[in-house]
């Protein structure tokens, strides 16, 4: 499927509906695989894995580690080939939700190796690269790391201040340190991003990944200690003229910010299904305290706060559920672009995680405090997903302006169009033929099985609202809008919902296409749960694009910078 991206489409205004319809199902033979190797993963986790002796000694043990690659978890992503198991995305996001669901730090774990660590040589490694790494990272005998982070460069991969210097022979010396790395302590592979231009040339600096050995001298620091998460390892990996091979370049010398996005793209669905997982048991537990916790002579279950919590727990997970397998979905079909759509099933997978995990708490009530149950540990293993892979407020920047971009270019061609109104004939007719169908009305959507029809008018509805939306600000900020970011959060968290409101409706129609419509009568009530919120959300977004106290605000934290903190003392 070479198609656009669903999502770009849509800050367009257009429902490309037959990017998402069917809704995308795995084949026969990799669910009979898939169902099998589940099977044994809970198996050897039931008899082998005490997550709660793991979060407490900070470690994963070693029989755990040989037991997870003899299953052949570290191989998951890894072609047949090269002796992996050949999963596509989705069978591969189907088996990190089952991890999760039991331990987020083996997860953690699994994830750090093969959804990023050994990632970019699958993306951009050359066949003698594969042929030489893959093997031994595919059985596990060899753990991958991606190193990114450091003291002053997250988010902003600009700032990276680890250098790769090239020696005469064409090799690289490479001299620097990372933080934070997940199997920092463990890895044998790292793919290591470093700069190969000085500081001084300019605030784009040349960035190259690199695949690096732990022989060639790569040291790492001790375990940190974290908040949850524990068990996996997290460390400092520092560089002292380690040489790197020319061969081992990834990618393009100079592109690694692109390798670099194209990894975190995909690592960010393997995220999300671990929410997805981590949600489900959490909800299962809270239906069953549900029925244990009593008060007022009946089970709590029966109060009507307590069922808000439980449907609301419920409809989230169906939400991101469909999300996430329908990107996946474009991912096995091939689709070109899928990185606004794997952004936000991370933003919104992370986030229904952590008000999943606190209502779970909170109807659990006093034993959800206490470290002899899970609820606690849970909660804190949850925590990292808002800061993993992108925090969210730098992804919801990213949704906004890599959707903009798009309506942004068309705004250009047009201003310059209407200067040169003979040669741009043609693109300002498409262009008002498009501002007359939003004028007369919203798109409408043909694909959607009629039962759902007062979801679709919501979608329809609102990604009209998106697209005018994007227009007005882009019109009244023009290449201001990337300082705009109380514009940007607006835009990004309308197009959250849309997908969200998108993905329940090709589920639930594929469901109501499958068993009819009582039969997919529970995926109909969620889809019109989720809509309905979506739909709310959205109204009010849409209002306070023009009324809102976004300076208000701004001058509010300003002046909290100078006092140095809270101004006021009642005493």
């Amino acid at each position: 499927m070479h198609g656009p991206s669903f999502m770009k489409s849509l800050f367009h205004g257009v429902v490309a509906e037959g990017t998402i319809f069917p809704y995308p199902e795995p084949t026969q033979s990799e669910g009979d695989n898939l169902h099998i190797m589940m099977d044994s993963v809970r198996k050897f986790f039931a008899a082998n894995v005490d997550s709660r002796k793991i979060d407490r000694d900070a470690v994963l043990p070693d029989d755990v580690l040989r037991g997870l690659k003899e299953l052949g978890l570290f191989g998951l992503v890894v072609p047949q080939e090269y002796g992996g198991v050949g999963l596509s995305a989705t069978g591969y996001a189907r088996l990190i939700e089952e991890v999760a669901t039991l331990d987020a730090s083996v997860a953690v774990t699994l994830g750090g190796h093969q959804s990023i660590g050994l990632k970019a040589l699958l993306l951009f490694g050359t066949d003698e690269q594969k042929k030489k790494y893959l093997p031994r990272l595919a059985t596990g005998e060899h753990v991958a790391a991606f190193a990114l982070t450091e003291p002053g460069a997250g988010s902003d991969a600009a700032a990276i201040q680890t250098r790769a210097e090239e020696t005469p022979e064409g090799d690289y010396l490479l001299n620097g340190s990372k933080i934070w790395i997940t199997n920092g302590g463990l890895a044998d592979v790292l793919t290591v991003f470093a700069r190969t231009s000085s500081i001084e040339e300019g605030m784009k600096p040349r960035i190259t990944a690199f695949l690096v050995e732990r022989a060639w001298g790569v040291k790492s620091g001790p375990n940190e200690h974290k908040l949850g998460i524990r068990g996996s390892s997290t460390t400092e990996v520092s560089f002292d003229n380690v040489r790197v091979p020319k061969e081992n370049v990834l990618g393009e010398v100079g592109r690694g910010f692109k390798v670099a996005m194209e990894v975190l793209n995909s690592g960010r669905l393997g995220l999300a299904s671990g929410c997805v997982g981590s949600c489900k048991r959490l909800i299962k537990m809270a239906v069953e305290r549900c029925h244990e916790r009593k008060a007022f002579g009946r089970p709590i279950g029966e109060f009507g706060l307590i069922k808000d919590k439980i449907a609301s727990m419920i409809a989230e997970c169906f939400a991101l559920e469909s999300m996430t397998y329908l990107t996946t979905g474009l991912v096995d079909a091939k689709i070109e672009d899928y990185s606004i759509e794997s952004a936000i099933c991370k933003v919104y997978g992370s986030e229904a995680l952590w008000r999943t995990v606190n209502d779970a708490l909170q109807i659990a009530a006093g034993i959800g405090y206490m470290q002899e149950y899970p609820y606690e540990r849970l909660l804190r293993d949850a925590r990292i997903n808002l800061i993993f892979e992108g925090t969210n407020e730098i992804l919801r920047c990213f949704i906004a302006l890599s959707g903009m971009q798009g309506p942004g270019k068309e705004l250009v061609e047009v201003a310059k169009a209407i200067r040169e109104p003979i040669k741009g004939f043609g693109l300002l007719s498409d262009f008002a033929i498009r501002k007359a169908r939003s004028a007369l009305g919203r798109e409408r959507m043909t694909r959607a099985h009629p039962a759902l029809s007062r979801e679709s008018v919501i979608l329809e509805q609102y990604a009209g609202d998106l697209a005018r939306s994007v227009d007005k600000v882009m019109r009244k900020h023009g290449n201001q809008i990337h300082e705009m970011q109380f514009t940007q959060r607006r835009i990004a968290d309308m197009a959250i919902d849309l997908y969200a409101v998108a993905a329940c409706v090709a589920r639930t129609t594929r469901a109501i296409e499958r068993r009819g419509e009582e039969g997919a009568r529970r995926e109909i009530d969620l889809t019109s749960v989720v809509a309905a919120a979506a739909e709310e959300r959205m109204k009010q977004i849409a209002q306070s694009f023009d009324r809102n106290d976004d300076e208000l605000r701004k001058a509010i934290a300003s002046k909290s910078y100078a006092d140095g903190g809270y101004p006021f003392d009642i005493l």
